[in-house]
C-alpha cells in the first residue's frame, strides 16, 4: 500500500527549505532567499504556511536597525520531514 506524501511538504520549495533547515540549527531569511532562489514574497508566504503547520518557528528581531527573521524546524517538522522521506522511500522501494 503507498504511502500519502504530505502535500504541505510535497512542494518544492517548501521541501527546498525543511531541508536547509535539516541541515543548520538556524537559518536567516536572507540565507534561504538566497539558496532556495526565492522571491522575498515566495518565501515569505511558503515560511508563514510551514509556520503555522507547526513545522517551524520564526523569529522576528533587528539587527541594528535592520529585521531579521530567523527560521528554525521544529519537532512536529522534523517529524513530517522523516515521514516525507520513508514515505518517499516506500514509492522507490516497495
Amino acid at each position: 500500500m503507498l504511502k500519502d506524501l504530505d502535500p504541505l511538504l510535497h512542494s518544492q520549495l517548501r521541501l527546498g527549505i525543511m531541508s536547509i533547515l535539516m541541515s543548520v540549527e538556524s537559518a536567516e531569511f536572507t540565507y534561504l532567499k538566497e539558496k532556495t532562489n526565492a522571491t522575498a514574497g515566495n518565501l515569505s508566504v511558503q515560511l508563514d504556511k510551514l509556520s503555522e503547520a507547526g513545522y517551524i518557528s520564526i523569529e522576528k528581531s533587528f539587527r541594528g536597525k535592520k529585521p531579521l527573521t530567523t527560521c528554525k524546524i521544529t519537532r512536529t517538522g522534523l517529524k513530517a520531514f522523516e515521514d516525507y522521506v520513508n514515505a518517499l522511500k516506500f514509492y522507490i522501494n516497495p
